[in-house]
């Protein structure tokens, strides 16, 4: 029985170990089977594609704009100032005889008209009846209203016994005046120029028609009052005019005007900036000073202070060009009786004295 059981058992173990065979075989058989029935050839899982590179993209810069430049801020005082002045030239044209005003034994007087920067300005003319060349001298009146202006102003007197003394003299209107016409006057500063071009139509035609008897390289002013201001600012702008009378003179100092009697053009003279009063105002300027000067004014002067002649003359003084200083008891704005003659005494003297000079 015992021989039986290991027999049997032998041959289990080389069945089991059959069907493992045949097992595997027919799993090859079965696999190619399939195979063969779909065509399919087992290929390989494709490669996971490598990601392409990230193209970054960098914005060019903006390009800039380009910033237009910036004009320069236009000088409100630009023709104003003493440097511009005395950066100019003077006296186009010729003066033109209107009509005969007066004619006496000592001078003929005439109407005459010049131009002055595109304006006409009137004035009028006393020749002495002598035969020249004769010393010139510009007589420039002082404030008057111009609606009530006369060509034949209160200063015609000065004008007729400068003229007997042997002076040719000019006495213009100044630009808003009738007959003058208007023009800007900032600053006062358009009468310096009417006075300017005049002086230089002097020099350049003397010796012909209405000035044929003046002689160019003697020229002097007399100025009262405003027009003691026009003549400090035409000395301080022309080197070559001899002398000046300033009788109960305005201020070298445009503020101090302005201040006691307001500016021609209201609040933009008298809001304008020190800084720029100095670029205009002759007080800041007396060191270009070339003429002689004389300054007279009368203790009871209600109209300018007889302060501010002193002032001029201390100033003067300190600079190293004294002045011909002289105060007047008791007499006003304008001088009367003996104290005015001994004035007229003084400025001929003066002015003799100053053509005389080399």
């Amino acid at each position: 029985m015992s021989n039986m059981r290991g027999t049997e058992s032998k041959r289990t173990s080389r069945r089991k170990a059959r069907d493992a065979v045949l097992a595997t075989a027919l799993g090859a058989a079965l696999l190619m089977g399939i195979v063969a029935c779909t065509g399919a050839t087992p290929t390989a899982p494709p490669p996971t594609a490598s990601p392409s590179p990230t193209t970054t993209f960098t914005p060019a810069p903006p390009t800039a704009t380009p910033t237009p430049s910036a004009s320069p801020t236009p000088d409100p005082f630009a023709g104003l100032t003493i440097d511009d002045l005395r950066s100019r030239e003077y006296g186009e044209g010729v003066l033109s005889v209107e009509e005969t005003l007066a004619v006496t034994d000592a001078f003929t007087r005439t109407l005459v008209s010049y131009p002055s920067d595109g304006l006409t300005v009137h004035a009028f003319l006393n020749v002495p009846t002598a035969p020249g060349p004769h010393p010139v001298v510009l007589v420039l009146h002082g404030y008057v209203n111009p609606a009530r202006y006369q060509t034949l102003a209160y200063t015609t007197r000065y004008a007729d016994a400068l003229a007997r003394a042997g002076y040719l003299v000019l006495h213009p209107n100044y630009r808003n005046h009738p007959p003058s016409e208007s023009g800007d006057n900032r600053f006062r500063v358009g009468y310096a120029v009417d006075v300017l071009n005049l002086v230089g139509i002097v020099r350049r035609t003397a010796g012909e028609g209405a000035l044929a008897g003046a002689d160019p390289e003697d020229i002097a002013l007399f100025g009262h009052s405003m027009g003691g201001a026009v003549a400090i600012r035409a000395v301080a702008v022309d080197p070559e005019i001899d002398a000046a009378v300033l009788y109960g003179s305005s201020n070298a100092d445009d503020r101090l005007n302005y201040e006691r009697w307001g500016g021609d053009n209201g609040v933009p003279e008298l809001e304008a900036q020190d800084v720029d009063l100095r670029r205009v105002s002759p007080v800041h300027h007396l060191d270009r000073i070339e003429a002689a000067l004389s300054v007279h004014h009368g203790d009871r002067d209600a109209d300018v202070p007889l302060a501010w002649s002193e002032d001029l003359c201390a100033r003067l003084e300190a600079i190293g060009k004294p002045a011909d200083c002289f105060t007047y008891p008791g007499q006003g704005h304008i001088f009367w009786g003996e104290s005015d003659a001994l004035f007229l005494e003084r400025v001929t003297d003066f002015f003799d004295a100053a053509f005389a000079s080399p």
